[in-house]
Order: C-alpha cells, then structure tokens, then sequence
C-alpha cells in the first residue's frame, strides 16, 4: 500500500514560485494531499485545484500582521492536529512548519524557500517601511516568529534549501546544514513559439523585485515594448506611472497557457530583484528559448550563464545600464541564444526535481 503524505503550505494568495513548486510536489507524488493557512480566491479558483484533496485552515484576515500571526496560530493548533494521520509530510513556506509539533514519529521534510528575512537579514529593511507607531508590534511578531520558526526548523528530519544561497541563508542564521534541490520547471510547457520584439517583465510588483526601475528604463525607451506579467502591491501605482506609455502594457496575473503563451513570443525577460532566493521566471524563460537580462546577485548566480543564456548586470543596477542591455540586444542576437536557453533549462526539469524528492521521502 502506497505511503500517504500531505504538503503543508503557508497560505494561496500569490501564483509566486513557491506556489507553483507546492502545487507540483502535490500532483507529482503520489497519494499527496494539500493544506494551507487560507486562499485568495480572486488568485487561486477551485477549479485551479481540481483532483487535489484540500485541506483549508481559513486563517484569513485584511490585517497583514494578524493574518501572519493567524495563520500560525492555526497551523499550531487543534485545526492541524489531524496531521498525524498522514506517513510523511513536506513543509513549504515559513508558518506552515510549527505544524509539526502535531506528528509523533512520522517523516518531517522542510523545504525552505527562504528563511524568514524580515526576522534574520531584512529585518532593518521591513523595519523602516512601518510607522514608527507600529515598530514594536513589528519587532514582537518578529521575535515570536523566530522562536517559532527555529524550533519547528530543528525537529524536522531533512532541511531542503532551494538553492546555494538558501542553504547560505540557513548555515548563517540557524546554524542548519541543509541539501539543495532546485525548484522544479515546467520546460514541456514553456517552450519557444515565436521570435517577438517585446520584453517580459515577470517578477511580483513589490519594492525588492525592482519592477518600477524596469518601468522608468521603458519611459525612456518608445522604441522598445515591455509587458508587465504579474501583479502585487505596487499595481495601481506602476500602471498610473506608465499610463501615458503606450510601449508598457499591464496584464495582472495570467493563467498558465496565456503566460506560456507570451513567454514563448518574446524577445527577452527581465528580472533584476534584490538577493532573491532562487528565482523560477528566469529559468522559464530559457525554457522558452528567450535569454534573461538578470542581476549579478542571489539565486541568478546558480541560473544564468552570461554571454550564454543571458546577462547579469551589477547588484545595484541603474536604469542607464538596464537601457544599454535592452537596447543592444537585436531580434536576431536574442534568437541565437535559444539551443543554449533551451538546454540549460533541461538542468532544473519538474522530472528531477520530483525524482529527488522522491528519494528524500523514502530515505
């Protein structure tokens, strides 16, 4: 009889990497369920989850720091106590692994996207945009969730990190040794369709991801077209920002063929974030063919091949040098780089991936 297992995810209310690769592990191993905090239903429908056996929390709430502290609350609590029916479980997310305290003697795998950063190395950065009214609150929810969070870390029986910065992350602030499975990439999905003249931006639109520096780079370029795929809190204020620019256009979240769809037809994509932890877009679109004008730091260090598959400009890039990257790349420049795009995606494939979690769960 097959081993039943359960991925235990944070909450759905972004259709980010960390979504996706939960929602792989779910489909892709075998008489797996799925439980998370809550979903944003706007973001991620029922019918997204069709033949997926759910398990929804409903720790919902508008307030973002009582969501947070919500949702751990019922992951720790009588909500999650029926977890200890399942053989296995994987943890994504950094809420959802207090869960454990409800297993007794079954399989605990974390996969860790990142430690908590407005806890350990952003914690200054996620300080500073609060009122100084709300600091305390900040600085109390920070320090319970470290609590929380190292000693959740500590009872598991394997730490995933997601890449080598990841693992980084963990040596330096939880002193945990972990292994490196990369996220997996749908490279079936995302493939080449056609060579188009416009530029993909497909980071999430908040501050760190730098999408509004990607923005004024386009304001000065008319001659170059860029379409924004995703949203976040930053929406409202880059669409009315570039209202008057007939070149950028705005999509919001796609569904996964359309996104495909305008992958496999572009020129390029950009993705310049602060430090990210790995950073899945860049990957499809090589998958797609089409080279990735990145930045020099975090997880694109392990992605992009520059020369090959794309380019990394500096860790604090300026628009001028982001405009110079756009404007030197040709169709034809960008066509010559698909075989290599193409291949060095094949290297981070949904099929490894699965295959090396498969291993970890049995161990």
């Amino acid at each position: 009889m097959a081993l039943k297992g359960v991925v235990l995810y944070d909450f759905l209310h972004a259709k980010g990497g960390a979504e996706r690769l939960t929602l792989d592990l779910v489909r892709g191993l075998e008489g797996t369920e799925l439980c998370y905090g809550y979903r944003q239903p706007e973001v991620f429908s029922a019918g997204e989850l069709a033949g997926i056996a759910c398990h929804d929390l409903e720790a919902t709430t508008p307030v973002p720091g009582w969501r947070t502290l919500k949702v751990l609350r019922a992951f720790a609590g009588r909500r999650a106590a029926f977890l200890d029916r399942y053989d296995w479980a994987i943890y994504s997310g950094v809420l959802a692994p207090v869960a454990v305290r409800h297993r007794k003697g079954q399989r605990n795998l974390y996969y860790c996207h990142t430690p908590p950063r407005f806890v350990y190395d952003l914690r200054d950065y996620y300080r500073d945009k609060f009122s100084p009214l709300l600091r305390p609150a900040l600085a109390v929810l920070a320090a319970y969730l470290k609590q929380q969070y190292e000693a959740s870390v500590a009872a598991m029986d394997v730490v995933i990190a997601n890449s080598e910065n990841v693992r980084s992350r963990l040596r330096t602030h939880l002193g945990v040794e972990s292994r490196v499975v990369h996220p997996p990439i749908d490279v079936e999905r995302f493939r080449w369709r056609q060579q188009g003249d416009y530029f993909l931006s497909l980071a999430r639109l908040e501050d760190f991801k730098r999408v509004e520096l990607i923005v004024d780079a386009f304001l000065r370029m008319p001659s170059r077209q860029l379409v924004v795929v995703s949203g976040g809190s930053q929406f409202e204020m880059l669409r009315a920002k570039a209202a008057s620019a007939p070149n950028i256009r705005f999509t919001s979240w796609l569904g996964d063929e359309a996104l495909a769809e305008l992958m496999g037809g572009a020129r390029a994509s950009i993705y310049i974030p602060r430090d990210e932890d790995f950073g899945m877009s860049p990957v499809e679109s090589m998958a797609a063919g089409k080279p990735v004008i990145g930045v020099a730091e975090g997880g694109l260090l392990e992605t992009i091949v520059p020369g090959e598959t794309g380019w990394l400009l500096p860790a604090e890039p300026t628009v001028d040098q982001l405009i110079e990257s756009v404007m030197s790349l040709s169709g034809d420049r960008a066509a010559a780089m698909r075989t290599a795009c193409e291949s060095r995606a094949q290297v981070f494939s949904k099929d490894r991936f699965l295959q090396k979690m498969k291993e970890l769960v049995a161990e």
